[in-house]
């Protein structure tokens, strides 16, 4: 199968899919090689990784350079974050063709006004139901290849309710939209009601510190989700890792109290295939001596 196979088949078979969050593409490779069978590229960690909050402020061509370096540097499908479209209906169908371009296997779209703001941030608007399933209806005529996963994401638990989170995803789906996604659900309960009453494949999004209470994946499957992104986590990691060695730096000069926290010269080679590269320049190396 290929990546956008592999997704339709994550999507249509029994259980749950962790798909850890990637803020950048070396964070991606570290994924797939740690046995995760997809990767979420986070629009929001993007945004931190470029020193900016999730409030909308990356264009369209700045996330398509992000996605199409990350989906060649993985074979694992890769599920991206395309915001409201970048725009309306009009501006859905260009995020569509670049977005299939690059190669992703999934993306999410969803129904903030844009520019949008962290699913679990205060003070989000969202657009009519009405005119959120004309950009679905427009990301699916747009998309050519059936297996492009669509998943069709709800900001508005916070403005009108679950129960109209809910309605709003379903008539998504009914749309064309292939998995739904009722952002930040504020209770365990509300959690199962989204499980249940999602008329197709359901997605979760899970890290600490949001709105959404922090469930174990067999908690959520046995809810009736069918994939879990998890998109903050990696990256928090690499905060504190970074503030660590650069206080060790500061108040000792060296790095001597953290090193064996750091990876090796070789296991930072063993993440970026430096070997395979290698290989390849020896053997066309050889053809042009020859």
């Amino acid at each position: 199968m290929n990546p956008r196979q592999a997704m339709r088949h994550l999507i249509t078979r029994t259980g749950y899919t962790m798909v850890p969050g990637a803020y950048d593409t070396l964070t991606a490779r570290l994924v797939e090689q740690a046995g995760f069978t997809a990767v979420y590229l986070t629009g929001g960690g993007f945004s931190r990784a470029n020193g900016y909050p999730d409030m909308g402020l990356l264009t369209l061509g700045e996330n398509v350079r992000f996605i199409g370096r990350t989906v060649e540097a993985v074979a694992i499908p890769v599920i991206a974050d395309a915001d409201t479209g970048y725009g309306n209906a009009l501006n859905v169908i260009r995020t569509v063709r670049e977005y299939e371009k690059a190669g992703v296997a999934a993306f999410h779209l969803e129904d903030q006004v844009s520019p949008k703001k962290c699913g679990h941030y205060d003070g989000k608007e969202v657009i009519s139901t009405a005119e959120m399933i004309g950009k679905i209806k427009a990301a699916v005529d747009t998309r050519q290849d059936g297996d492009m996963v669509i998943i069709a994401r709800s900001d508005s638990r916070a403005i009108e309710g679950i129960d109209a989170a809910i309605d709003r995803v379903n008539a998504y789906l009914e749309a064309g939209a292939d998995v739904g996604f009722v952002e930040a659900p504020q209770t365990v309960d509300e959690l199962r009601i989204v499980g249940r009453r999602l008329c197709g494949p359901a997605l979760v999004n899970v890290f600490e510190g949001g709105k959404t209470p922090m469930l174990s994946a067999s908690a959520l499957e046995a809810m009736g989700f069918r994939l879990g992104i998890y998109p903050s986590q990696t990256h928090r990691a690499a905060i504190r890792a970074a503030q660590r060695v650069l206080r060790a730096m500061r108040e000792d000069g060296d790095t001597h109290r953290v090193e064996a926290d750091l990876a090796t010269f070789q296991e930072r080679e063993e993440a970026v295939g430096t070997a395979r590269w290698r290989a390849l320049e020896d053997r066309y190396l050889r053809i042009e001596e020859g």
